[in-house]
């Protein structure tokens, strides 16, 4: 018989792990790494229950975020990490052009800024749930997400106008 403890351990487990999984895989490529990541958020969380409690997702998220930090302090795998994105990111769509477009401009915002914009508009979290994960208050989320908008804004149309010269448009 499961005791409660482990009862909550699994509904929050069933709830949350599609959540952290995707969240994620979008950063790493090997789809075997990302399955050990999100394990690994909710091998952090167990041990940690007793300490804390129940925890709220955006924690777990910020647990994700640390997991993968460690992950990428490793010069090698950083640097195959990137070239494997780079390689990747123009099978998304079938002509590619528009992910092009958008890949580039990203790869041009500094790390924050492109965190904060995944956050908001891949992962689809809130401000609250933004402002959870990055560890900071909601309005110091909105402020950063505002700012990264307004980065990617100016990068884009650089990129827009250099690919429709090439495209000779």
């Amino acid at each position: 018989m499961l005791s409660d403890r482990e009862l909550v351990f699994i509904a929050l487990h069933k709830d949350c792990y599609p959540r952290v999984f995707r969240f994620v895989r979008r950063r790493v490529t090997d789809p075997e790494l990302a399955q050990e990541l999100a394990a690994d958020v909710f091998r952090v969380a167990w041990q940690k229950w007793d300490d804390a409690g129940v925890f709220e997702p955006a924690w777990l998220f910020a647990v994700a975020r640390n997991l993968l930090g460690n992950a990428y302090r490793s010069y090698e795998r950083q640097q195959a990490l990137h070239f494997r994105l780079m390689e990747s990111a123009s099978v998304i769509e079938a002509d590619g052009k528009g992910n092009e477009l958008v890949e580039h401009a990203m790869a041009a915002l500094r790390e924050k800024d492109r965190d904060v914009l995944q956050l908001a508009y891949w992962d689809e979290f809130s401000i609250a749930e933004i402002a959870g994960v990055l560890q900071c208050s909601e309005s110091a989320a909105k402020v950063r997400l505002h700012r990264a908008r307004e980065a990617f804004r100016k990068t884009m149309p650089v990129q827009a106008g250099t690919a429709s010269q090439k495209m000779g448009a």
